[in-house]
């Protein structure tokens, strides 16, 4: 029993994942940083607007000690159909993201990544613990730790607030 607790994730540094090029990258490396964590898809209605706010938010935070880390995934009506090349060419040159693409993941049911599983019982949405849509946002603050759910139509500008509030704390 004693084992299992040890086991249990206590923040995200705990978790590895793959980069869009298949390597992999440990969550602790961002130790320190305030993360935002955003499941994303190429042919969402959100696409748009979410990149374009995610992109100002980026570059105005990226030096502050600011990382948004986006995971694609295809669970939501097929609007990540691409492999990691295509994806990551559309988020480079349609939407020239700078902030890390991870590689296609799963974030709901069996196969969820163990990073999403982490997320969702941190913080359940108001529908329970399933991801519901693109673009679903989870604020993680310098310890690694689940601050805060967003739903798909919080635009991202309208966490800067609470983005400001994590890096100026200390």
């Amino acid at each position: 029993m004693a084992d299992h607790q040890l086991s249990t994730p206590k923040s995200i540094y705990d978790f590895t994942v793959k980069d869009i090029r298949g390597n992999d990258v440990s969550l602790s490396e961002y130790n320190g940083k305030v993360l935002l964590i955003v499941n994303v898809a190429s042919k969402c209605g959100l696409t748009q607007s979410n990149y374009k706010e995610l992109n100002v938010l980026y570059e105005k935070y990226k030096n502050k000690g600011f990382e948004i880390l986006a995971f694609p995934c295809n669970q939501f009506a097929g609007q990540e159909p691409g492999n990691n090349e295509e994806i990551q060419e559309v988020v480079c040159t349609r939407f020239k993201a700078e902030f890390p693409i991870f590689d296609k993941i799963e974030v709901n049911g069996k196969e969820a990544a163990p990073l999403y599983k982490f997320l969702k019982s941190q913080k359940g949405g108001i529908f329970g613990d399933g991801i519901k849509w693109n673009f679903t946002k989870f604020l993680v603050n310098k310890e690694g730790k689940v601050v805060e759910r967003y739903a798909p139509t919080t635009s991202p500008l309208k966490i800067e607030k609470d983005i400001q509030n994590l890096l100026e704390s200390s």
